[in-house]
């Protein structure tokens, strides 16, 4: 006999030797002895309150033992000789587009324009130290996609759009932790997650799936509209039946390539703003309520915060405990922050966006003139300011969070995990009024709902602006564009997901509406 139950433990009972065979033998009213194996399904921290509560969901097998039978299974088929299906872009939607092609029989040709993770890493370093952008290598671009190198968060809310579990299933079966099917708010972490992709892309060679990397598309080839061949960066040609466009929110030049084809593409809403961040001590003290280091038991502490500024919303974004800000450009000449955290969180800072929403057909009529391509040219302009603000190097204009507010320029500013290097800058007077001021507001409250969280021992940063696509690729119902028989716009690119889930389990659609055209 299995019951599933729910237990809560406190912080003195979790360090503990059986504490969960204790209490789950106490409420279902049994003896220790009958319980043959408890299996934890779900765990959660409730630290809302001084005392800190450990939620638990677990499995309860009484006088039987847990099946060895792995819960998902997955059938790769040898596709060597199978029909081809192209995908362009090897982030989460992408590889997950794969990996479904060969679950379904379908022979993936996928084109990346960055480098495997090996490679890639040498791009990273010379951003940090030099200052200096691959635009088609960077933290953005290369195998397993901007979640590679960007910490590997895996929370959605996207719980309808497919099968969540497989993805998590298929993660651990390619070497993540099998912590990530318990966590409520699962992490595999930056150190971790190259190894993971690295064993994606072997399982797709392995079934004769193949992997092109330093292959931008540069242009396709339409006819009838239907799209006939794709064109790559060194002139080579390819023909194709269907194809998968899952190259990210920031492949810019994929959204001016269709705008000038006149492929129908539609202006998003989208949020910017800047990375806060302090060291995480204050933020632990803040969440646990404890005056001194947080118990070893508990995770470097997060938070999630919102308010409405002026009927614009204002919130936290991709929040890193014991993380750092990491150079998120992928061009020379504009400043782009992004944060992550390695599976351990021991690094001694948090940091979050902190962005404003962007209503697109109402806050930037200015910008008016370049059509559904509006948000991606505002986008350009504030990371070109920061660029300039910053000293026109990857250094990042920054400012204490309290001098922000009271719109003064910072003297000094704190300590910092982004390795480029800060400058100070008036932030407060880089920004737009639309974001600035909401920014202001916004820290203030988030002052009065975390007491310490509003202080000049955080630094802001700037600018966060990739947090989604300014651009929607649109698509019918079966996920083939409207106008171009045969493209399957899909991930984060075509504003379809926000997240390394989401992106992976519309890949997986997508490959299952391209292989119905085969």
């Amino acid at each position: 006999m299995i019951k599933e139950i729910q237990l809560r433990v406190n912080l003195i009972e979790e360090k503990q030797a059986d504490i969960l065979l204790f209490k789950a033998s106490k409420h279902l009213g049994v003896k220790k002895e009958d319980i043959t194996a408890i299996k934890v399904l779900r765990k959660s921290i409730d630290a809302r309150k001084k005392l800190i509560i450990f939620n638990y969901k677990v499995a309860v097998y009484l006088n039987e033992n847990p099946s060895k039978k792995p819960d998902y299974t997955f059938d790769y088929k040898d596709v060597s000789s199978a029909k081809e299906i192209h995908i362009i872009g090897f982030g989460p939607a992408g590889m997950y587009a794969a990996l479904r092609c060969l679950e379904l029989g379908f022979k993936p040709i996928v084109l990346e324009r960055g480098k495997n993770v090996q490679e890639r890493r040498r791009d990273l370093k010379a951003i940090n130290q030099e200052h200096f952008v691959n635009s088609d290598s960077n933290y953005c671009f290369g195998e397993g996609g901007a979640g590679t190198y960007s910490d590997g968060k895996l929370y959605t809310r996207s719980l309808k759009r497919g099968d969540v579990r497989k993805i998590f299933e298929n993660l651990v079966f390619h070497g993540a932790s099998e912590q990530i099917l318990v966590d409520a708010h699962p992490h595999i972490g930056t150190n971790k997650l190259p190894k993971v992709v690295q064993n994606i892309r072997e399982t797709i060679l392995n079934f004769g799936g193949e992997i092109h990397f330093e292959s931008r598309v540069t242009d396709f080839s339409i006819k009838n509209n239907k799209i006939q061949a794709i064109t790559l960066k060194d002139g080579r040609e390819m023909a194709v039946n269907s194809v998968i466009l899952a190259t990210g929110h920031s492949a810019r030049d994929i959204y001016e390539l269709l705008h000038k084809k006149d492929i129908a593409l539609k202006a998003k809403s989208f949020a910017m703003g800047v990375r806060v961040e302090h060291p995480q001590q204050i933020i632990d003290q803040i969440q646990y309520h404890c005056s001194t280091e947080r118990d070893e038991l508990l995770p470097a502490a997060s938070y999630s915060l919102v308010q409405q500024v002026n009927n614009r919303g204002v919130y936290s974004f991709c929040m890193c405990p014991g993380g750092f800000i990491v150079p998120a450009a992928t061009a020379n000449g504009e400043i782009v922050v992004n944060g992550m955290s390695p599976s351990k969180r021991n690094n001694k800072f948090a940091n979050s966006g902190i962005v404003v929403e962007i209503n697109v057909d109402k806050d930037i009529p200015k910008y008016e003139q370049f059509g559904v391509l509006k948000g991606l040219e505002y986008q350009k302009n504030l990371e070109r300011l920061a660029f300039t603000a910053g000293g026109r190097t990857q250094a990042a204009p920054a400012q204490r969070l309290v001098d922000f507010v009271d719109g003064k320029t910072s003297s000094v500013l704190n300590e910092t995990s982004y390795q480029p290097g800060l400058t100070s800058a008036p932030l407060h007077s880089l920004f737009p009024k639309l974001i600035g001021s909401r920014l202001k507001k916004g820290f203030a409250a988030f002052g009065r709902k975390m007491h310490g969280f509003y202080t000049n021992e955080a630094n802001i940063i700037g600018v966060e602006s990739r947090t989604s696509s300014p651009v929607n690729i649109p698509r019918k119902e079966n996920l083939e564009h409207p106008e171009i028989e045969g493209l399957f716009p899909c991930g984060e690119g075509g504003g379809y997901a926000g997240g390394i889930i989401s992106a992976a389990m519309d890949g997986e659609r997508c490959a299952e509406a391209a292989s119905e055209l085969l």
